[in-house]
């Protein structure tokens, strides 16, 4: 092969790289940046979320603390790192029951059709039409506030969405031939839904979670800020707001922080979700 054929074969392939946009590079940086703060909170922040100041309380953002000081004088940046964690933590475990819930309804609705389908499809119909905030709300003033309650309840948002897309592509799916050359092998309907269904579906239910992402965050922001999320001495970026809104006109630095980070992470969030749903969806190549 001459070095002329080999050059034209760089080019190509350099030609061949998608091409991603400014706007999605900065909104995965921003994701990236937002992952390296919840994993590393701990370390890089100053001081520690609950640590006082009473000398130094409402103040505004100076060398000692650049984002200023709540109103009991601790510290904003710190406590917005560790919000940054738990609010991360709570969307990512949610949005992750609600994937696996709603893809393996939806993939027995799929198998067993009949009573088992119309079934899924009626407990779908329901979660839509109920407002998950208002049961949010009764389910959590009725059995208490508690993490892992709070990360349970909120998996089952959105999971109809999963149920519904992973149905339809599934029972497409059984009518191709590779799945029925796989069956007539005498695969398990287990191995055939996990091991060659789900991979190639995949990239579909990536984008469906990048769209319920952001709306888990805004969810766990307004029960946090209604009181029924995040406890304290625990925080989150809803309970950062939640608690700022009081002090908006005198130290709006308090809220304006955490409201700023969620305004970001979720756009970010919708920004990369409506790229990959461009790259993927074959009708739009």
């Amino acid at each position: 092969m001459t070095d002329a054929t080999l050059k034209d074969a760089a080019v190509g392939r350099r030609l061949s790289l998608p091409r991603i946009p400014v706007s999605v590079a900065i909104a995965a940086g921003w994701i990236i940046a937002m992952l390296l703060v919840a994993i590393l909170a701990e370390k890089i922040a100053p001081y520690g979320f609950t640590q006082l100041d009473l000398r130094n309380r409402a103040a505004p953002g100076n060398v000692a603390h650049w984002l200023g000081t709540d109103e009991l004088g601790r510290d904003v940046l710190s406590r917005l790192l560790v919000s940054i964690r738990i609010s991360l933590l709570i969307a990512f475990g949610a949005t992750a029951i609600s994937a696996v819930v709603g893809t393996l309804l939806g993939f027995l609705a799929a198998h067993f059709r009949g009573i088992v389908e119309q079934f899924v499809l009626m407990l779908a119909d329901f979660q839509a039409s109920m407002p998950f905030l208002i049961l949010a709300l009764a389910v959590l003033a009725f059995f208490g506030n508690s993490l892992t309650l709070l990360v349970g309840l909120m998996g089952l948002f959105g999971w109809e969405r999963y149920a519904r897309i992973a149905r339809g592509l599934a029972i497409s799916a059984n009518a191709q031939g590779y799945a029925a050359a796989v069956r007539q092998l005498g695969a398990m309907p287990s191995r055939i839904y996990l091991r060659h269904i789900l991979p190639n579906i995949a990239s579909t239910l990536i984008v469906s979670t990048t769209l319920v992402f952001p709306e888990v965050i805004l969810l766990e922001s307004g029960l946090s800020f209604l009181g029924l999320g995040v406890q304290p001495p625990m925080t989150s970026l809803g309970n950062m707001v939640g608690y700022g809104r009081e002090y908006l006109t005198r130290a709006p630095w308090i809220m304006l922080a955490p409201a700023t980070t969620i305004v970001v992470t979720t756009l970010s969030v919708s920004v990369i979700g409506d790229w990959l749903r461009d790259r993927l969806d074959p009708t739009l190549q």
